[in-house]
């Protein structure tokens, strides 16, 4: 079961934005990599603070190309590859700081 980690929560609020996501998925289908639970599923993951769930899937966030392909289409206009660069960067200070 995944519980909520508001330090997690917090240190995404900086720059984070999906809110805007309609869950259309335009994005998924766009994605020349076919990365499966990107982003809508792994943005509401986040947006609810669940860490443990974001950080399982590193190696998917890790793969993404950032071509922007899903963000120039996004009818909603989410900054998708800015989300993606900002999670690299909270899973690398976790990493780092936890040691896994």
């Amino acid at each position: 079961m995944s519980t909520v980690n508001l330090e997690f929560l917090e240190s995404m609020d900086e720059g984070f934005n999906a809110s805007p996501c309609m869950n259309c998925g335009t994005c998924t289908a766009l994605c020349p990599v076919e990365i499966g639970p990107l982003p809508r599923e792994l943005f509401r993951h986040v947006m609810l603070g669940l860490e443990d769930k974001v950080m399982d899937q590193a190696d998917t966030i890790f793969s993404c190309l950032l071509c922007k392909m899903c963000e120039v289409n996004c009818p909603a206009e989410v900054p998708i590859a800015e989300n993606l660069r900002l999670l690299r960067k909270t899973i690398n200070l976790r990493v780092y700081k936890l040691g896994r």
